[in-house]
């Protein structure tokens, strides 16, 4: 489903329980992230709706390389003919993106915790176990402007992944945080700002210390990569995940 401008310039596509997002301004679109293999015809539909052609699209940018964000990268880059953009310590998971850390066993995840199944299985079905990686990324460094539509400022934030970057909008109020804090755990179904479980975060510590970038940003609009925004600020987002904890 789309949802236009969640933030002024930005809007949310939400499939399977993943997000993307579209960044617009006068030079073109920015996608951020690109869900799952069966997302990509939805984010062309969403790129039109928005009043955009295909030419209008500048590049992809992964905040991270897990295979919910990198699923429809390597088909949209193919159709589009655009750069796709990732932190250098992305690069191997980008071509690889099953192959990630993670500090607990996944299996017993739906046993524990139940409300995960219907989670689990949408993306499943949205082809969540047939990901092709993208082994030609390019690659950015944090804290320097990207020059793309929203002039999006990489931020390191590592733990979920070891190369994960949230991308602020300073001009626009808004944060776009990936998987550094969800407000749905696709893995424990749990809601509210929270860092993803154990199951698929790579070091929950450092996780929960790059929380502090995020905060920093005094950004309104925290633009998560699962589960709904969060518009009551960057700030009290990170207290609430702080005290959740890891799972």
């Amino acid at each position: 489903m789309l949802h236009t401008d969640v933030a002024p310039g930005v809007h949310r596509l939400a499939h399977a329980d993943v997000n993307v997002y579209l960044i617009e301004d006068e030079d073109g679109v920015t996608v951020v992230d690109t869900g799952l293999p069966a997302t990509a015809g939805r984010i062309q539909d969403a790129v039109a709706r928005i009043g955009r052609r295909p030419d209008d699209v500048r590049a992809i940018v992964l905040t991270h390389a897990h295979f919910d964000h990198v699923g429809s990268a390597q088909r949209l880059r193919e159709r589009w003919r655009v750069p796709v953009w990732a932190h250098r310590d992305e690069k191997f998971l980008a071509a690889h993106p099953y192959r990630y850390q993670h500090e607990r066993a996944r299996l017993l995840y739906p046993v524990r915790y139940p409300a995960c199944i219907p989670v689990l299985a949408r993306m499943t079905v949205a082809g969540a176990l047939w990901v092709r990686g993208i082994d030609d990324v390019k690659i950015f460094h944090s804290a320097e402007p990207l020059d793309l539509p929203g002039r999006p400022v990489p931020l390191h934030t590592p733990g979920h992944t070891y190369g994960h970057c949230a991308l602020h909008l300073p001009d626009r109020d808004t944060v776009i945080v990936g998987d550094a804090i969800v407000t749905l755990d696709p893995y424990t179904g749990r809601h509210g700002p929270q860092i993803v479980s154990g199951a698929a975060t790579a070091d929950s510590e450092t996780a929960l210390a790059s929380l502090s970038a995020i905060a920093g940003t005094g950004a309104t609009h925290v633009l998560v990569g699962h589960g709904e925004p969060w518009h009551a600020g960057a700030a009290s987002a990170v207290e609430q995940a702080v005290l959740a904890g890891p799972s």
